[in-house]
């Protein structure tokens, strides 16, 4: 079977009109494993990379919450977290919705660790945003205290921000190969993976730190050797001059077109700009063509027949 890497955001088990209830993201969870199930009959083994930013954010207002009573953990300590919460609510449902249909597959999770550059920039210019808004005097006491980098949303309070390095090593790289050998379906490298930097005795330290899951995606996915890219989002095809009257959709565009519109700013950094780039280093590194569309086109369609292909030129 040809390998597909399949990468969606967290928002697919809290989704923006739900309070996030566990029962809530069990009943999503069903979603995507029919999603799984659809891939599988189209001849491809799904390698699976989940967002986690509503999760993180939920247990980030809860240490908030409970500050007084609970010490709260760092970034990474909550990432792993999420990555066991939702690695488990999506893990049993596949494996249930496998052998309702009779299917030669197991799952498995793996906690993944991902090395990032202590050099990075990303550490310098701290950008993405996490957790929950702040009035103004708390925002100025935990930038005090905790040295936190903290930017004002005039309609909601102060935030915190907190580095997006680059990813560059996958730690548990052979234990997932080995497992999707095996004919495992693999969650892996949840919401961009831990991030963790090697010291200079080469033992691994975590870091405050959000690492962007299409661009570790990518990376999982040309080092696995998987043949397709699949990368799910709000819409069912790429567009240019998005939300003017000379919007167009795009049903296939080549590497280096891709490029030369990402550079002439068509897809900005805030929505499909990191999925676009993350394309670009999937086949740049040797994959062979990206899908980009939504779950439902994914749960009902044929992989080649939706969303927008980006592929190799000619």
């Amino acid at each position: 079977m040809r390998k597909a890497l399949l990468a969606f955001g967290g928002n697919a088990l809290i989704r923006s009109a739900e309070d996030g209830l566990q029962k809530d993201q069990m009943e999503n969870a069903k979603e995507s494993a029919e999603m799984v199930i659809n891939l599988i009959n189209q001849g491809l083994h799904p390698v699976i990379v989940h967002g986690n930013g509503p999760q993180v954010g939920n247990l980030l207002i809860q240490q908030e919450e409970a500050g007084n009573r609970v010490p709260p953990y760092t970034m990474d300590i909550c990432g792993a977290q999420s990555q066991g919460s939702m690695g488990y609510i999506l893990q049993r449902c596949i494996e249930n919705m496998l052998k309702l249909r009779r299917l030669d597959f197991r799952c498995a999770t793996v906690l993944t660790e991902v090395v990032v550059d202590t050099h990075d920039p990303g550490f310098q210019n701290p950008s993405k945003p996490v957790g929950p808004f702040y009035q103004a005097f708390r925002g100025r006491v935990l930038r005090e205290e905790k040295d936190w980098v903290m930017r004002e949303d005039p309609s909601n309070g102060w935030r915190r921000l907190v580095p997006s390095p680059k990813p560059i090593r996958i730690v548990q790289l052979e234990a997932i190969r080995l497992l999707v050998q095996n004919n495992y379906i693999v969650l892996a490298g949840g919401g961009g993976g831990i991030p963790v930097i090697q010291d200079p005795s080469g033992y691994m330290v975590g870091v405050e730190a959000v690492i962007d899951k299409d661009l570790t995606s990518a990376m999982l996915g040309t080092q696995l050797g998987c043949e397709v890219f699949i990368i799910l989002t709000s819409v069912e095809k790429v567009s240019l001059d998005y939300g003017q009257p000379t919007q167009r959709e795009l049903d296939e565009i080549t590497l280096s077109e891709a490029e030369r519109y990402l550079e002439e700013g068509q897809f900005p950094a805030g929505s499909m700009g990191p999925k676009i780039q993350a394309a670009i280093n999937y086949i740049k590194h040797g994959g062979k063509e990206v899908l980009i569309t939504t779950a439902e086109a994914v749960l009902t369609g044929k992989v080649g027949e939706v969303g927008t292909r980006i592929v190799r030129d000619p």
